[in-house]
């Protein structure tokens, strides 16, 4: 039987990949802080799939979750969705906003990531990383949580190198969405520096990019971006960082005020 870890399942777009991943037939382990809201997530896709609470941030919870996969099947596929975002200037972040951005967005996903290899070094399998389109363009207003974000395709891409030269049977992947339609996302809006979160004229449905990651799972691919037309412009304006800057000014500006119409919406 596969057995597919998801982290961060317990609601948004966690929730919506454990779901395709059981119509792919994987038996789902989601997992979350939240263990009600993991176990709900577990009820709502039935199929033999469970759950356990994790806080990610803990590296000997990722090996225990490998080890309750392992009991009732392959681990043949581990989804590191867990994430948190806070947006504001770098400076007014409180220190435990900076260090739960940072051990969730990044020490959370490399645990991940080492945890999944190791369970899946003999059999082979796929390790896939939610990364952000702020992985590869400036995002002011989100310093630190982009930061993270950078570090997550850095070290997804590196890993991929790693994992060659040792020659392991193990694919990996990240994916750089641009912002999503999820609780996460909507708690900013009250935020005046989280214009840059809400600068598309839609936000992602988390259906459109949990499609995109489970097309992953058939086609494996290094790095993708959502959608592909931002992407191309964050990837140009990439060798050009003071340009880059420049250019943001419009989507900061637009950002805004799409982000006060829908507070006050809300």
């Amino acid at each position: 039987m596969k057995i597919a870890v998801v982290t961060g399942a317990g609601k948004g777009l966690g929730r919506e990949i454990a779901k395709g991943l059981s119509a792919k037939q994987f038996n789902v382990l989601a997992t979350d802080i939240d263990e009600d809201a993991a176990r709900a997530t577990a009820e709502l896709i039935g199929g033999g799939a469970w759950s356990m609470h994790q806080d990610v941030r803990d590296s000997s919870s990722h090996h225990e979750v490998a080890a309750a996969a392992a009991e009732r099947g392959t681990l043949a596929l581990w989804v590191n969705n867990a994430g948190v975002l806070h947006t504001g200037h770098a400076w007014d972040h409180g220190d435990e906003l900076v260090r739960q951005m940072t051990e969730v967005n990044v020490l959370g996903m490399i645990w991940g990531a080492r945890a999944a290899i190791a369970a899946m070094r003999d059999d082979g399998g796929h390790l896939i990383n939610i990364a952000s389109l702020s992985s590869i363009t400036p995002v002011p207003g989100l310093a630190v949580y982009g930061a993270t974000k950078q570090a997550v395709l850095g070290f997804t891409i590196s890993l991929a190198g790693d994992i060659e030269r040792a020659k392991l049977p193990i694919k990996v992947s990240a994916v750089c969405p641009d912002g999503i339609d999820t609780d996460m996302v909507s708690s900013q809006r009250g935020n005046q520096q989280a214009g840059l979160v809400f600068a598309a004229a839609k936000l992602l449905t988390v259906e459109e990019v949990a499609s995109v990651v489970l097309d992953l799972v058939d086609k494996p691919r290094l790095a993708v971006s959502v959608p592909w037309s931002r992407a191309v412009l964050a990837h140009a304006m990439r060798p050009f960082p003071e340009f880059s800057l420049k250019v943001l000014k419009p989507f900061l500006w637009f950002g805004e005020r799409q982000r006060k119409k829908t507070n006050e919406e809300s």
